[in-house]
This record gives C-alpha cells, structure tokens and sequence, in this order.
C-alpha cells in the first residue's frame, strides 16, 4: 500500500514536471517564432542586395542600387505582411479557409500577378506626385526615392505591429511627397493630385462598406429571412455567383491583366457579363446538387458559400499582386533607371530581376508575419460567416470597377476594411431594427440595459477607431519620416 501511494505521488510529481517543460517549450516557441521569422526575413533581404549587385552590372553606382534593392526587399516584406490580409482575412474569419490554406493561395496567386501581369510601367515619380524636374540632378532624385522607400516601408511595418491595415500605395505617396518637398520645396508637389489621394480616404471605405452592406441586405432578405431558404438559396445563389464571377472577370480585364492587354471600361464590362452568364447557368445545377439533402436552416447556406470565396479570395490576390507590387519595386526601379543612364524624366520599365524581388518579397512577408493581420481583418473587426465574407469579397471587385468607370481615385485596403466595418453596421442596425420590431409586436418585452445594449455591438470600437486614425496619418506620417531620411541621406552623402 505504502508503495503504491510512493508510486501515485512520484507519477503525480513527474506529470507536474512534465508540464512544466511543455509550458517552458510552448513559451520558448512563442518567443523564437518572431527572431527566426525576423532572421528569414534578413537573410531575403541580404540577399536581393546580391542579387543587384551580380544584375545591375553599372559599378560607379552599384552599392546605391544594391541598398536600394535591399529597401525594396524589405518594402516588399512589409506590403506582404499587411496588405495581403485584406484578400485572405474574410474567408479565413469565415472557416472557409485555414490559416495554413489562405497563406499557400495567397503567395501561390500574389506572386503569379506579380510574375505575369505585374509592374506595366510605372511613372517616374509614383503616379504625378511630384515634378521630376524640380529634382534638378539624377543624385537628388536618387536620395530622394531612396528616402520615400525606406519611410513608407517602416510605417507599413509599424501599422503591421499595432495591428492597423493601411494603405500602402498611400505610404509610398506620402513618402515621395516628403522627399519631395525636403528636395525642392512645396512648389513641386501636383497638389491637384494629393487632393483626389486625400478625397480617396473616405470614397474607398464609404464606396465598399455601402456595396457588401447592400449584398449583405440582399442575402438576408431573399435567402435568409425566407420561410424556405434551401428554395431561396437554390434561386439567388446561382445568380449571386454569376455576378461575382462577372465582377472579377471584368475587374481582371481592367487591373490584373493591364501588362499583356490593354482593355477600356466597356469591353471589360462586356467580358464580365459573358462570364457572368456562363458562371450562373454551369451554378443552377451545381447548387442544386449541393443543396440536397440541407435542413432549412442559416448553417446549411454556408456550405454554398464556401467555394465562391475561395476562389474570390485566390483572384483578388492575383490582382493585388500584379497592382501593388509597383508600390515595392516601383521607386527602385526609378533608382535602377536613373543610376544607370541618369534619366529620371521619364516613364521607367521595371527590370524582371527588379519584379522578382518584388515578387517573392510579397510571398515571404505573407508567410512570415502575415497570420496578425489576417486574423485582425478576418475576424477582431467584426465576426464573418461565409455569406458576410462574400458580401466583403464582391463589394472589393464592384467598388474598384465603379471607381475606374467614375474616375475616382480608391485604395484596395480601404475598399476591402471599410466593407468588412459596411458588413458589421449593417449586422448592428438590422440587429436593432428587429428589436424595436419585436418589441412592438410584445410590447412588455423588458428594455435593454445600457450595458447589454454596448455589449451587444458587433464592431469592435477600439479596432475602428485605431484602423481609422491610422489611415488618416498615413500620408502625412510618411511624408514627415520621409523628409527626415531625405535630409539626413543627403547630410552623408554631402
């Protein structure tokens, strides 16, 4: 007996001790992965600073194409890191992707817009920011792309570590406008174009939560709240796919494809109408067959959902990756032009050696440090299910596509995050709607109290209003970061 006790209290004692180590080695883990995700990320940048120096084959101005290629690296990181999430984020906040599953699609996808249809040309100084010729020399012009490189880099690396998803076509604007007019004083900045990047901070969210708020409404309007939704599903789903399907076709045609074919505004439309037609007929069938056998209740509609998203998911990455590569590889190929020949006046073609470092600098910041925001997108904001991330997956199509056919300026980050804010209002107001319904019809239904009625709203208020103020200083955060490297690039340069 005495022995037995010995025994339980030594096992007792070892599993005690035993855990101990598996919290210690859970916790070493925890700690490591951001050194060694750090490190990967140190040696991809080492590495496209080799990578110029073998390419570039200039030697008078080598090592400055070699720390400009080693900016753009880590630009490129950083854009991966936070960008990314506003593709992957909704359809991994709604389980229809894994974590593990959205990170191989999105580097597989990014990487293939970056490769394939990426980096068109880009003008010399981001889309008319500044006068190239207000620069006055190649070397100043080089600083002070360098500067704008740099400075938009560690904001978006920042707002990655607080959490924020910015715009990181805005971080670079910002960060050339401050180089700009530390360079040649606010006289060379194209104000007319800083007031449509300024106006785009509130179309961009306004535009996309007011169109997956609008789905949103359609959803639970026809299929949702029917008495037989499996019926209703079986009606709507077909066309809802068809008008994803034709939203992307015709945003690919416009965006994604810009470097093998041009296409105006109405044979994009066309193209999408045609796959809109072909996508809703090959559905009535599918989703039929789907459909069989589902209870008449929300949780069965998810499961028509799933494959949309992801293969909405998969196409929006393959845009991003062909638009906003140039965000990272654009001013060093500005840099690579101007080193080279000492034109900086003109449009500049972004070199494939350029684009690659481009390219796999999205994959890997995806990879590495992408999981924070994907997970602050997908599900912190406001909680998503299948037909609320389709809802934000198709507003970030149809709002670029009535931005292009208006002309108004917008920003794919805030297209994608003010939708996920249209969906989680819209749930909030329909929420309260339906209360004072209720209560009308049971009128000594007691009041909420104040307390329930704040724990009952479905965005969180700290998320918006940090994702908010963080957009706003964008521009002007960058610009003042990059006045000061230009300054003190040029102080050791002199």
């Amino acid at each position: 007996m005495a022995n037995n006790d010995f025994e339980a209290r030594h096992l007792e004692t070892l599993d005690r001790d035993l855990r101990r180590f598996s919290r210690l080695e859970a916790a070493t883990a925890h700690v490591g992965r951001p050194v060694v995700g750090s490190g990967i990320a140190l040696v991809f940048i080492v590495i496209a600073g080799i990578v110029a120096s073998l390419l570039f084959g200039h030697a008078g101005n080598t090592m400055i194409v070699v720390i400009a290629a080693m900016f753009g690296a880590y630009m490129a990181l950083n854009i991966g890191a936070n960008d990314v999430a506003n593709n992957m984020g909704p359809a991994v906040g709604a389980n229809a992707l894994t974590m593990g599953g959205a990170i191989a699609i999105a580097a597989i996808f990014e990487s293939a817009g970056a490769l394939i249809a990426g980096g068109d040309v880009v003008s010399t100084i981001a889309k008319g920011i500044i006068d190239p010729e207000s620069m006055g020399t190649a070397e100043v012009f080089i600083w002070a792309m360098m500067a704008a490189l740099l400075s938009s880099a560690l904001w978006v690396n920042l707002a990655t570590w607080v959490g924020a998803p910015v715009s990181t076509t805005h971080s670079v604007v910002g960060g050339v406008m401050g180089a700009g007019i530390a360079a040649a004083g606010f006289g060379a900045v194209s104000w007319g174009t800083m007031s449509k990047i300024a106006a785009s901070w509130v179309i961009s969210p306004v535009l996309g939560g007011v169109v997956a708020a609008g789905f949103l409404w359609f959803i639970k309007s026809r299929i949702i709240y029917q008495d037989d939704k499996i019926a209703a599903a079986r009606k709507w789903v077909p066309m809802l796919v068809g008008i994803m399907a034709g939203a992307f076709a015709s945003y690919l045609a416009l965006k994604g494809l810009k470097k093998i074919v041009k296409i105006d505004l109405g044979t994009a439309l066309m193209i999408g109408l045609a796959c809109g037609g072909l996508i809703w007929a090959v559905m009535v069938p599918v989703i039929r067959r789907q459909s069989e056998g589902l209870e008449n209740r929300n949780k069965s509609l998810k499961v028509l959902f799933g494959i949309p998203l992801i293969v909405s998911a998969a196409l929006l990455s393959f845009a991003h990756g062909a638009n906003d590569v140039a965000n990272a590889v654009g001013p060093l190929a500005a840099i690579v032009q101007a080193s080279a020949s000492g034109d900086f006046t003109h449009a500049v073609s972004i070199p494939y050696w350029v684009m690659i470092i481009g390219a796999f600098g999205l994959s890997f910041g995806l990879f590495l440090f992408g999981p924070k925001l994907i997970r602050m997108v997908g599900s912190q904001i406001t909680k998503l299910n299948p037909m609320r991330a389709y809802c934000v997956a198709l507003s970030a199509a149809i709002t670029v596509i009535v931005a292009s056919w208006l002309g108004l300026p917008v920003s794919s980050t805030h297209i994608a995050v003010g939708a996920v804010f249209g969906v989680g209002f819209f749930r909030e107001w329909d929420a309260e709607r339906r209360l004072v319904k209720a209560r009308m019809t049971v009128p000594e239904r007691p009041k909420l109290a104040p307390e329930e009625r704040s724990r009952r709203k479905l965005v969180r208020r700290s998320h918006f209003l940090t994702i908010i103020a963080a957009w706003v200083i964008t521009v002007p955060a960058a610009a003042l970061l990059s006045g000061l490297l230009f300054l003190g690039i040029q102080g050791i340069a002199g």
